[in-house]
């Protein structure tokens, strides 16, 4: 059985600069397209949820029937997912009164929970080895907590804690190269994978609000609609360039991360 999976093609990214470039925007496109569907566009926190789950559900179906990666699909899934995992956090907060500390915490447990199911069925938690549907399964799973977990915690910094948009984005900014610096000495490669793709949220939203809300509220004043079609122009050029290079065989075991 290792040998058949062995033979088809990885369902993720090589995890490159351009992988963490398209992350942070897509992060940011989250935060700032989530904001402005709800807000400025007037739909709402609810309808808004509803539209984006929709299309999500949809994107993810496309992305389970490929054979291999194909970089629209996986990304227009991430950010998908990233509007959804927003979104989610935004209801529990604003809608329902749940403390940021509580879903923090909450969201901490079950994206542990997740991880160790992961790791007990499939015996790994490395990206360069989702070869199958289950492995791809718990993957989309990790990932929206993530985003879940990612949005709470930011909005914790910076927002309860009081840090502010410009100290959460030096902070978590700080986490991230410490984690990449942390990758280069010999760290765990799953493991610090995995926390900078949570980090990469809440700095990816604080960049966001920080650029698009007004200045009174300790923002740049350039407006969630202006932030969010400039990042998603550069998620389409990064995509459209990556969608050039000819997909590589991701072997099941190949890699540790």
């Amino acid at each position: 059985m290792s040998g058949i999976r062995g033979q088809v093609l990885n369902k993720v990214p090589e995890v490159t600069a351009a992988f963490w470039a398209i992350k942070l925007l897509s992060t940011t496109v989250g935060e700032t397209g989530a904001d402005h569907l709800a807000v400025n566009a007037g739909l709402g926190a609810a309808t808004t949820t509803a539209i984006t789950a929709v299309l999500l559900a949809g994107a993810l179906a496309l992305q389970m029937r490929q054979r291999r990666y194909v970089p629209w699909i996986y990304w227009l899934t991430v950010v998908l997912v990233s509007v959804v995992g927003t979104q989610v956090t935004d209801i529990l907060t604003d809608k329902l009164g749940v403390s940021l500390f509580v879903s923090t915490g909450v969201f901490a447990c079950a994206l542990a929970a997740v991880f160790a199911a992961w790791f007990a069925t499939e015996g790994t938690l490395s990206i360069h080895a989702i070869v199958t549907r289950r492995r791809e399964g718990f993957y989309w799973l990790a990932i929206l907590l993530t985003f879940a977990l990612g949005t709470a915690a930011g909005d914790l910094a910076t927002e309860a804690l009081g840090l502010g948009f410009n100290l959460g984005v030096l902070i978590f900014g700080t986490v991230l190269a410490a984690l990449a610096l942390a990758r280069g000495v010999g760290a765990n490669p799953v493991l610090t994978f995995w926390l900078a793709y949570i980090v990469t949220r809440p700095l990816g939203a604080s960049l966001g609000d920080l650029l698009s809300q007004a200045r009174e509220y300790g923002g740049l004043g350039f407006g969630t609609a202006q932030t969010s079609l400039v990042f998603l122009a550069v998620i389409v050029a990064l995509v459209a360039t990556l969608s050039l290079v000819p997909p590589t065989r991701e072997p099941e075991g190949r890699r540790g991360a």
